[in-house]
């Protein structure tokens, strides 16, 4: 039999036959609300045939396996130099040193005074990639680095090295001006690329911009008119264009949005090509890194940073970056342990040598999703790349403000979506788990080791600030918590159930997954309609709370006389759904306030943490 013969036998579905498929599925409802905008602003389709003419192929510098990077950013020398190695042989390819001010430094950071220290017994020599990150507060850290090589004779060509000189990103994060850094840090980045360093000794790195809260439109923009920013500065030091070009490192954050994250990393591969080609060069695959979103992460029940970096990670190599490092999952609680460093690289370890995504160079290539969101992405890029350009480029548009505004309207929108629970985040606006155990760090969280900090000198220029999206709701916990430390107990709220159970279940879990993301522990009430046994039951759980859960039938029959009988045992109401035609007699019953998906839920829950206390 032929090896094909099976498969002749299965005719490959169409289009149509799917869009009949997905319509019967949906009985009658409208196939246009299975759609869903982003926040780039283009349309996602539920469904996307095969591309008819798919864009080049986004391959890796080096074809087969990303390098595993593991985060040094720990603030003892002999302790990080302990994690690196153990980082080394359990696995990872190579290190990213996270100084104090840079952009990765997200609670924890190396000291520059420290950086030998952590590197003792890393053989540079056999080629191990080294990436630093580049910082305006760790100024003498290339010169370390370059002395540590001198004194242990090592050849520079040897080494693989990324110095990362990153001004403009320096500029972002912190509020100080480009200026004369132009010059010297072109000058700065000739001398060591003289010295025989040639891999990724500047970089475009967006990070901040979607630490921010920016889309990938804005982060690819910013990207691209960095790298031709530090373009035109290494040729004006003298260094020929095609040299120059390779040079450069790009970085980006992945996020847990697994095929808009792949499209990202996708586009811009194929934007610097196009740029390559308008600077009369032949595209070659550029240097990429990548780094797992610190956007994402949340504090409360952190487990779930695993599978938000799992996505990201997959993505990522997806898409096809060089190398991805992985921030460990307790990063929001302070400096991460061994345990999170060793899951932090079986991250890449599992994706690589158990599902083999390394074996094939751009596996989203053809497919139709992937194409378009490829394709909607470099068309928005590009446009934000020319009015970078046309505002004299990246150092003068960022003095200018406008792109900063941009970012920050997009980051607003973000967290109105994240208050109403419209972005979920599991651990923080949904799922909340107020019983979680603490998890060990080294190290408490350290604010001041990120970036936001505006420099002396120069001309001030609007930064731009990292911000988990779980920040508000974390806050909230916080809150509640320190309720429980000055009294003993959490703030309560009871759910008043109406009806039978088949009629309250649905609310009261909705119920009590909102207000336990405030900290807020429910309990339950019995399965009965009798007010006086309601109110007794509300007596006794010692909350000052009390939320009415059923269906809309129930509510119509037995809302108002429960409400009234709460009100007058003295609860703050609350109930669960919209309330319809109902609102009035509901509100001259008692209820203040409705909770329903959609709702403005991180408003509700600080007004409501405040009378549960």
């Amino acid at each position: 039999m032929p090896d094909n013969a099976l498969a002749d036998d299965f005719q490959p579905a169409t289009y149509e036959q799917w869009r009949k498929s997905v319509e019967r599925a949906l009985k009658g409802g409208a196939f246009e609300k299975l759609r869903a905008k982003t926040y780039d602003g283009f349309d996602l389709s539920p469904l996307y045939g095969r591309a008819t003419a798919p864009g080049p192929r986004a391959l890796r510098q080096t074809p087969g396996r990303w390098s595993i990077l593991a985060r040094i950013d720990l603030a003892d020398g002999e302790t990080a130099n302990a994690q690196a190695l153990e980082d080394l042989n359990g696995g990872a390819d190579g290190l990213q040193l996270v100084f104090r001010g840079s952009q990765g430094a997200y609670g924890a950071a190396l000291p520059e005074a420290a950086l030998e220290q952590a590197l003792a017994n890393v053989r540079l020599d056999y080629g191990i990639p080294v990436a630093l990150e580049f910082s305006p507060l760790a100024p003498g850290a290339p010169a370390a680095v370059l002395r540590l090589l001198d004194r242990n004779h090592i050849e520079p060509s040897l080494t693989r090295i990324a110095f990362g000189f990153d001004p403009l990103g320096a500029q972002l994060a912190h509020g100080h001006a480009w200026t004369e850094t132009g010059k010297s840090f072109a000058a700065e980045a000739k001398r060591v690329a003289d010295g025989g360093f040639r891999y990724g000794v500047v970089a475009a790195d967006a990070r901040i911009v979607h630490a921010a809260g920016g889309d990938s439109a804005q982060q690819l923009a910013y990207a691209l008119s960095c790298g031709v920013a530090y373009l035109r500065a290494l040729v004006d030091a003298g260094i020929e264009l095609e040299r120059a070009r390779g040079l450069l490192l790009f970085r980006l954050a992945a996020d847990a949005d697994e095929f808009a994250e792949t499209a990202k990393f996708r586009a811009l591969r194929r934007l610097w090509a196009r740029v390559e080609e308008a600077c009369g060069l032949s595209p070659q695959p550029a240097l990429v890194h990548a780094e797992t979103a610190w956007r994402m992460m949340s504090r409360n029940d952190p487990w779930n940073n695993l599978l938000r970096a799992t996505i990201a990670t997959f993505a990522a190599a997806v898409g096809g970056a060089d190398a991805i490092a992985v921030v460990p999952f307790t990063q929001p609680l302070g400096a991460p342990d061994a345990f999170a460093r060793r899951l932090a690289r079986d991250t890449q370890l599992v994706l690589q040598d158990e599902s083999y995504l390394h074996i094939v160079d751009d596996p989203a290539a053809g497919a139709g999703g992937f194409e378009a969101l490829t394709e909607a992405l470099c068309e928005r890029a590009w446009t934000g790349f020319q009015a970078l350009e046309a505002e004299g480029g990246l150092a003068r548009a960022l003095a200018a403000g406008r792109f900063q505004g941009e970012v920050q309207a997009v980051a607003a929108e973000r967290a109105r979506n994240v208050a109403r629970a419209k972005d979920r985040i599991t651990g923080a606006n949904e799922f909340p788990d107020i019983g979680e155990n603490a998890l060990a760090v080294l190290a408490p969280f350290d604010a001041a080791a990120g970036t936001g900090a505006a420099l002396a000198g120069g001309i001030a220029i609007k930064p731009l600030a990292p911000r988990r999206l779980s920040e508000p709701f974390e806050s909230l916990r916080e809150n509640a918590d320190a309720h429980v430390a000055k009294t003993g107990a959490r703030p309560r709220l009871f759910l008043a159930n109406l009806g039978p159970v088949a009629a309250y279940t649905a609310r009261a879990n909705f119920a009590k997954n909102f207000f336990e993301a405030a900290g807020i522990e429910t309990i339950f009430g019995p399965e009965t309609d009798d007010s006086s046994v309601i109110v007794e039951a509300f007596r006794s759980s010692g909350a000052k709370l009390a939320c009415l859960c059923s269906s809309d039938g129930v509510y119509s029959d037995a809302a108002t006389p429960v409400a009234l009988a709460l009100k007058g045992a003295g609860a703050k109401l609350y109930l669960a759904g919209r309330p319809g035609e109902l609102e009035d007699r509901l509100r001259d019953a008692g209820v203040g306030e409705f909770i329903f998906a959609g709702c403005d839920m991180l408003e509700t829950l600080r007004k409501a943490l405040e009378e549960a206390k």
